[in-house]
């Protein structure tokens, strides 16, 4: 018969690879094999209480079939500690109010004009009297299928009651530009690129530990800032870049640019010219600077020119742009990223 010590030192071998169940059921059988006594012997020599022992008696004498010991649960159903949702009913109603104060709680909660991270909820929650952490705050968000997601731009605001008739002006005076043989532009400004030593979005394949080095602070002396004017007749686009300022005399310099360079021997004999812009920034349909430069363009080349802002909340729909605008700069982009 085994002593109290032989006991201790067999499960002190094994207790790493066994489970709850796996454990009761050992503890159990030595008990058996000890006989009178065992029970109470067990329980001293490996720690597992009398009363998982007796249930592991129990279960050595049901004996399941080979085919359902795989699928036989560790602990009975029910069994365990509660989840912490089960015991506090109104930790999940808190936490919802937490995160839709509009709809669903206070417009005045703590947290409406703060970060939702899980660790402020937390402690929100644990000033309400909840005994919460941070990481069950993430696992209740995971369980009512909250996830971390970014804005996401889909409201135009207002629309103007005749803005269908505005592009349907638009484009009947292009068409009727180009069926005369009249240049008919589009006008834009793209995103500013910062020149030297500076950090740009992306990744690229680089020995391990040797990332580009680039300078602490995005302070750039100088900015890149391509404008691009878009033939519609020819579907030809020139691009200007900048060093200085998005202003409404670059603007209407990129377009200078291309007549003197491109659209003099195209449109030979034009007498006008159509430009359609975005109506933001440099050449917004109120910024004085830019009809001046128009009307300084149109003197120079003794021509009339005619200046059609597109309407309101049309920036990503511009009916008259197309993909090869800025090709050159976008394709510049992509292949310089992750490079300053």
């Amino acid at each position: 018969m085994a002593s109290e010590g032989e006991i201790k030192q067999r499960f002190s071998q094994l207790e790493a690879w066994l489970d709850e169940r796996a454990r009761r059921l050992w503890a159990a059988a030595e008990s058996v094999a000890h006989g009178r006594g065992g029970i109470s012997l067990v329980a001293r020599a490996t720690g597992v209480s009398r009363r998982a022992i007796t249930v592991g008696l129990a279960e050595l004498q049901k004996k399941p079939d080979r085919s359902e010991r795989a699928r036989l649960p560790i602990r009975q159903k029910g069994g365990g500690r509660k989840k912490t949702s089960l015991k506090d009913p109104d930790l999940l109603v808190d936490l919802e109010k937490l995160l839709e104060p509009v709809t669903r709680g206070d417009p005045q909660s703590p947290l409406r004009w703060t970060c939702k991270s899980v660790r402020n909820l937390a402690e929100e929650l644990r000033a309400q009297g909840h005994r919460v952490s941070h990481m069950l705050v993430g696992e209740l968000l995971h369980e009512q299928k909250y996830s971390l997601q970014a804005n996401r731009k889909t409201k135009e605001g207002s629309s103007h009651p005749d803005r269908n008739a505005q592009f349907e002006y638009i484009n009947a005076q292009a068409t009727e530009f180009l069926k005369r043989r009249q240049p008919a532009i589009s006008v834009d400004t793209k995103k500013k690129e910062q020149v030297g030593e500076y950090k740009n979005g992306g990744r690229e394949w680089r020995p391990e530990g040797q990332p580009e080095l680039v300078q602490m602070h995005d302070f750039a002396k100088q900015k890149d800032v391509p404008c691009g004017v878009y033939d519609l007749g020819q579907n030809a686009g020139w691009v200007s870049v900048g060093t200085d300022h998005d202003t409404s005399a670059f603007a209407v310099e990129s377009i200078r640019r291309w007549w003197n360079m491109m659209g003099r021997e195209v449109y030979s004999v034009a007498t006008q010219l159509l430009i359609t812009a975005d109506s933001g920034g440099s050449n917004g349909s109120r910024v004085r600077l830019w009809k001046l430069e128009l009307q300084k363009l149109a003197d120079e080349n003794r021509a009339g020119d005619l200046g059609l802002p597109l309407p309101t909340g049309n920036q990503q729909m511009e009916p008259d742009r197309a993909p090869s605008v800025l090709h050159d700069h976008e394709e510049l982009a992509r292949q310089t990223a992750c490079e300053p």
